[in-house]
C-alpha cells in the first residue's frame, strides 16, 4: 500500500478544487490525502455494510389534506385592518439594520 499519493494526482485533485499548490503544500498533501482516502477505504471493511441500511428508526405517515373550495379575504377586506395602503399594495415602515 502506497504511503502517498503520485504528485500527478494532487495536481488533478488541485485542478478540480481550483486552487494553486506550492511543491512543499503538493508534497504534503499527497500524504495527507492518502490518509484521508485510508480511512474512507475502511468503511467496505464493516461488516454487512453492503446490506439494507436503516436511515431512520422511526416510519411516517403522510397524510394530505383534501383540496377544498373556501372563502376568500377579498382585499377590500383586508385593507379594513392595515394602517396605510396604496392602490393594491400595503405599505410597511422602512426597515434598516447597520
Amino acid at each position: 500500500m502506497k504511503e502517498k499519493l503520485e504528485l500527478c494526482e494532487v495536481e488533478h485533485v488541485a485542478n478540480l478544487a481550483r486552487i494553486e499548490l506550492t511543491e512543499e503544500e503538493k508534497d504534503q498533501y499527497a500524504i495527507d490525502l492518502k490518509k484521508l482516502l485510508n480511512e474512507v477505504e475502511k468503511i467496505s471493511e464493516i461488516k454487512n455494510y453492503d446490506e439494507e441500511l436503516l436511515i431512520t428508526p422511526v416510519e411516517h405517515t403522510v397524510s394530505l389534506r383534501k383540496d377544498e373550495n373556501k372563502r376568500t379575504i377579498s382585499f377590500n377586506e383586508i385593507k379594513k385592518n392595515i394602517p396605510k395602503s396604496s392602490g393594491n399594495f400595503v405599505e410597511v415602515p422602512v426597515m434598516l439594520h447597520e
